[in-house]
């Protein structure tokens, strides 16, 4: 186990958000993404960030265009709930070579027992890998991505990285 692993270069970031109401002045799930990346305690870039539609077309190609380039990690905020639009995890799922099944099963017990009690079961929230990048599908509320990136993604994400490129 590699664990506090230093990379010897930045961690390449994108952000999506998926909204069919959000603009970049009201995103705060992805803006909340986008600060606790940067805060963290090693070098990121924030490569990328838009906005898009709850489309399953638009978010494919958003991280499909992400997939061709030198990006480690691709978080998407929003569209991860039972609403008819919600749509990220059936765009996101099928590009996905492996599942991180971990990170569901974690987020949902943190979220049940340090945020949202029950309604933690609404949650799809996935991770996986997809051509050597990290994919974190989070919900959009703000708590929801501090949980997320605070408790899961960046005690693990240098180790993650390493992982992705040996």
């Amino acid at each position: 186990m590699h664990t506090n692993v230093k990379l010897e270069r930045p961690v390449r970031c994108a952000v999506l958000t998926v909204s069919d109401t959000r603009t970049t002045e009201t995103d705060k799930g992805g803006q909340s993404v986008q600060t606790l990346l940067q805060t963290a305690d090693f070098d990121v870039e924030i490569q990328h960030y838009t906005i898009v539609k709850d489309e399953l077309t638009a978010i494919q190609v958003a991280v499909q265009q992400w997939l061709t380039e030198d990006i480690d990690v691709i978080v998407t905020t929003g569209g991860t709930g039972i609403a008819p639009r919600d749509v990220t995890i059936e765009a996101v799922t099928p590009l996905l070579d492996k599942e991180i099944e971990g990170f569901g099963e974690l987020f949902r017990y943190l979220s049940f027992t340090e945020d949202v009690g029950t309604r933690a079961l609404l949650s799809r929230a996935v991770a996986g890998t997809a051509n050597r990048t990290l994919i974190f599908c989070l919900p959009g509320s703000t708590g929801a991505v501090k949980l997320a990136l605070n408790r899961l993604i960046l005690p693990e994400l240098t180790h993650l990285v390493y992982e992705m490129n040996k």
